[in-house]
């Protein structure tokens, strides 16, 4: 009878470590002081709040974004032994907190880092790391199914400003396009920051382009149109992320298309999140909403499955304020996080609508 009573103990015991937490402790991990700590400031406050929502606990965590402040950081989450880690800015923190957070099965899942390399680090060593920020290459590759999809009939110009940005933008995207026998009728390098771009539009409607491809930045982009417009030349333009900024000092025209991230707040499944994030004095932009999906994925992973949680979050559909969230076997997005969208009177609208 005794010896019963060990076996139904030890099998309850195993029991209980089956069973998933009913609430999880995060660790959240960012910037409070210096150039990046405005960005800290969005990432606590989304965090603090989904896990108040989820009577999950937050251990904060300071990010200085250099190899040491790695080590200490990874040393912070383990002693206050968090459940999993999100927020990192930062790649330096990641490259030496990754190998301890992995000693002590503590999964990170960033919301802003795109290295190709640390990922690839990740797999080759077996590091818990996620991310839910895209990776590199994944706005051009948005651009050029854009292209191969919409554009592949039409005279296809190339320019950009010379930064580095437009120029390996431009560059991969033809990379993409060249298999297809896509090549442009025209390519060019225009100087960025002038107050008119008169004598790029008229070399476009000399080589008989319609549809322009322009890595470059907003205002140049607008310049662009604007001159387009007044020259009666119809161009239709897209260009990448950087459109999504201040609308000024020349307002983009309607028409112009862009591959950008989608306007987090206002999708319908996050307005309880910028409900709150209101009350709490936080405006719903930068990284607040990715922040808050980011503890809202840290949850239902914890409290739904057993450890390790690595390996119960890949394949698995998170419910989040930005959207469904899913990561593949390489840590990555699932789906490509760039979405087409133009510009419509004051604001971008969806081209193709995000999927809810």
């Amino acid at each position: 009878m005794r010896q019963d009573r060990f076996v139904i103990a030890g099998f309850v015991a195993l029991l209980s470590s089956w069973t998933a937490a009913s609430a999880a402790t995060i660790g959240v991990v960012a910037p409070k002081a210096g150039a990046y700590s405005v960005l800290g400031a969005q990432i606590f406050a989304g965090a603090k709040l989904a896990a108040q929502a989820a009577g999950d606990k937050v251990v904060e965590v300071d990010e200085s974004c250099d190899e040491t402040g790695g080590s200490a950081a990874a040393k912070a989450l383990v002693d206050a032994k968090v459940d999993i880690a999100i927020g990192f800015l930062c790649v330096e923190t990641l490259t030496t907190a990754l190998p301890p957070m992995k000693a002590a099965n503590i999964p990170a899942i960033s919301i802003s880092v795109r290295s190709k390399i640390l990922m690839e680090d990740t797999l080759r060593n077996g590091w818990p790391f996620f991310r839910m920020a895209p990776a590199e290459g994944a706005e051009a590759d948005k651009l050029a199914q854009v292209i191969l999809a919409d554009w592949k009939a039409e005279p296809i110009a190339f320019v950009e400003d010379g930064t580095i940005y437009g120029r390996d933008l431009a560059s991969a995207i033809r990379q993409k396009l060249e298999p297809a026998g896509i090549t442009p009728v025209f390519t060019d390098t225009f100087r960025p920051g002038q107050e008119q771009q008169v004598a790029l539009v008229r070399r476009l409607a000399k080589t008989g382009a319609t549809h322009v491809f322009v890595g470059g930045d907003r205002n140049d982009v607008a310049i662009i149109a604007r001159d387009a417009a007044s020259e009666k030349v119809p161009l239709t333009l897209i260009g990448g992320d950087t459109l999504r900024a201040q609308n000024r000092p020349v307002s983009l025209r309607d028409g112009v298309l862009s591959v950008a991230l989608p306007n987090y707040a206002a999708l319908p499944s996050a307005t309880a999140a910028v409900t709150a994030l209101k009350a709490a004095n936080t405006e719903p932009d930068g990284y607040a909403l990715p922040a808050y999906a980011a503890a809202e994925i840290a949850h239902q992973a914890v409290t739904s499955s057993t450890r390790p949680l690595a390996d119960a979050m890949i394949g698995r559909t998170f419910s989040t304020a930005i959207g469904p969230i899913a990561f593949g076997a390489d840590h990555e997005l699932k789906e490509n996080p760039f979405h087409l969208v133009e510009w419509q009177g004051s604001d971008f609208v969806e081209v193709h609508p995000v999927t809810e």
